[in-house]
């Protein structure tokens, strides 16, 4: 092993080990640190997840859109290995802001699901998600694949606005800027900042992945070809 690989997996397991102690220090302050809030209790902390996996749902469709479109400028199927992967991992977000968004309802309105104006972009936001995923899986050629795939997120990404802007331009339940002492705001900075990191490191290991997997598609058909 040289000195270049040797460096390399020596930060590798740095960047780990930084990333893991950060999400244990927003784990902590959210159910340590963050005072309890008032009139919900703790059932509030929920905030400290659901706030950073919904802005983590907006922003792996804008990364799907905007790598689907450099691939269509391109053709370079490594953008696509960017779109997939953020995808995935968006959709992944988009999940995890639904079932969150869920629990937190049911505390506070007393029922699990509410066609607020906010829930209803964002299951639509997920819906997207699913369908850019389904369309993709059935597709074989892979740049046709890509075109499918750009073309459903560039779409997409026009519920965004919609999600961001549904509590301003629509009556709804969901609060639109919540009250928070500075101990709520610091560990939600904490808490965003380090789940973003998170799933950036594993949008980045997906990509590296479905590029491999590629690679080894296409060495396959070489060699059936030979034969």
């Amino acid at each position: 092993m040289n000195e270049a690989t040797r460096g390399a997996m020596w930060r590798f397991a740095a960047l780990r080990i930084v990333l893991a102690a950060w999400l244990a220090t927003a784990v902590w302050l959210a159910l340590g640190f963050a005072p309890t809030e008032r009139t919900m209790g703790d059932a509030q902390r929920i905030v400290y997840v659901h706030v950073p996996v919904a802005w983590l749902g907006l922003l792996w469709m804008l990364v799907t859109a905007g790598c689907g479109a450099a691939y269509l400028v391109r053709r370079n199927l490594w953008w696509d290995a960017w779109a997939h992967s953020a995808a995935e991992v968006g959709w992944v977000c988009c999940s995890l802001t639904l079932v969150t968004g869920s629990l937190w309802a049911r505390s506070a309105w007393g029922t699990w699901w509410e066609w607020d104006p906010r829930l209803t972009t964002a299951f639509i936001l997920w819906l997207i998600y699913s369908g850019v995923l389904f369309a993709r899986s059935s597709v074989e050629e892979p740049h046709r694949r890509a075109r499918v795939g750009a073309a459903l997120a560039i779409l997409g990404s026009l519920d965004i606005p919609m999600v961001v802007m549904a509590t301003r331009w629509f009556r709804g339940l969901h609060p639109m800027n919540p009250e928070m002492t500075p101990a709520m705001r610091i560990t939600l900075l904490v808490g965003v900042v380090g789940w973003t990191a998170a799933f950036a490191w594993l949008a980045n290991l997906r990509r590296k992945q479905i590029g491999m997997e590629r690679i080894v598609r296409q060495s396959q058909s070489v060699l059936e070809a030979a034969c």
